[in-house]
């Protein structure tokens, strides 16, 4: 599995500071001027408490631990750019996850749609798998079974503890529509749990 230096990675240091948590250095002279002082330690605990989530959640969400981490680093990057207004927000995090599930999307789009596949990631990664993200096996191969947006509002939900309404604003979308998800996805759940855990509905 891909593995290493995302291409987000690779853009996020400084063009004279410190590099960010995780972050190497690249073509610093393209670089635009990052946040520093008092606001560049804000972020690096942001980035160091909220990375691995909202990475760990796109990943669920896709279905695909390189996408999942690569969102969640170019999202990162696009914080840490604008991190004197993202940081207002009343939920940064939620901000963050929103960017890296557009990007993700966006880059399936382009790739259903590229004559030649290109690979996700400069380098090498070794993203953990699904299971190993995931606190339930058996459910973490449920919900890969499910829609994608089915199974991001599963992982909103159950991973992240998200009310509905906090989903909804996440997403973009109307309440209504995050329960009706929610509601269909779990219906599918339950039967491919009977499949793979007979036992536990008889």
């Amino acid at each position: 599995m891909h593995r290493g230096r995302s291409r987000a990675s690779q853009q996020a240091g400084g063009r004279d500071g410190p590099l960010r948590p995780g972050w190497e250095a690249s073509e610093r002279s393209e670089s635009p001027p990052f946040v520093a002082g008092e606001l560049a330690a804000d972020f690096e605990a942001f980035y160091a408490r909220h990375r691995n989530t909202v990475a760990r959640t796109l990943a669920l969400g896709f279905n695909d631990p390189d996408l999942g981490f690569e969102a969640a680093d170019e999202a990162m990057v696009r914080a840490y750019r604008n991190w004197s207004e993202v940081s207002r927000y009343a939920n940064p995090e939620g901000w963050v996850f929103k960017v890296g599930l557009n990007w993700g999307r966006s880059w399936l789009r382009r790739r259903l749609t590229a004559t030649v596949k290109a690979p996700l990631l400069v380098g090498r990664r070794t993203s953990p798998t699904i299971e190993e993200l995931a606190t339930d096996p058996d459910l973490a191969r449920a919900v890969a079974s499910l829609k994608q947006d089915h199974r991001i509002v599963v992982v909103l939900r159950f991973e992240r503890d998200y009310t509905v309404t906090q989903i909804a604003e996440t997403l973009g979308v109307a309440e209504g529509t995050v329960k009706s998800r929610l509601s269909r996805a779990l219906d599918l759940l339950a039967g491919e749990l009977a499949t793979t855990r007979p036992e536990e509905h008889r």
